[in-house]
């Protein structure tokens, strides 16, 4: 079973320099930050940031329908290097083999609804950078409930599917927004 890592700063011992990352996935629950990282993490490493969001959902909300979806997926995972944030577990089995670094967002699920409130506010009849033009921010109860339940419905699979990853592939388990802060100084610190 592959050990997984909490940023530390004392036991943070990536696998190789932090300039050889070119796939990186992150996940977590929907208000957790996944496209801010992503963004600030493409700044610092020099990769291009692929928000699945935006490639998922068409003007209106109206989602990509499967098929086509594994086949987008299977496009966007063979470019030579980007940072790729989104959850869509039925694409995990595509994307997990081919990440050389993960980046799980395990936050409190009272932050991660904090956050979308605060979202649905700030772009209030107007859709986020990261997501398709045409679908204005909103929030209904069905996604309250998703995160709400993140952390029983979702989080123990996605801890077993990391602990079965190869052992050439970085894992880091990002508790809260410190913890990033933490992270995103050593990656930058490291990459001079």
């Amino acid at each position: 079973m592959k050990d997984i890592f909490p940023l530390n700063p004392h036991t943070l011992t990536p696998l190789y320099p932090c300039w050889q990352m070119q796939k990186i996935m992150i996940i977590g629950s929907g208000g957790a930050g996944k496209s801010t990282l992503a963004r600030e993490l493409g700044k610092i490493l020099d990769l291009d940031v692929i928000h699945l969001d935006a490639f998922y959902w068409n003007p209106g909300w109206v989602e990509t329908a499967k098929d086509e979806w594994q086949i987008i997926i299977q496009d966007l995972i063979k470019r030579d290097s980007w940072i790729m944030d989104g959850n869509y577990g039925n694409t995990l089995d595509l994307r997990l083999p081919v990440a050389d670094t993960v980046i799980f967002l395990d936050f409190s699920r009272l932050l991660c609804l904090l956050r979308v409130m605060q979202r649905r506010w700030q772009y209030a009849g107007k859709s986020r950078p990261d997501i398709s033009s045409g679908c204005p921010e909103r929030l209904n109860w069905e996604f309250c409930k998703y995160i709400w339940s993140y952390p029983i419905t979702r989080r123990p699979n996605i801890l077993q599917r990391l602990s079965n990853l190869a052992s050439n592939q970085q894992v880091f388990i990002l508790h809260n927004p410190r913890e990033v802060r933490e992270f995103l100084q050593q990656i930058s610190q490291a990459k001079g």
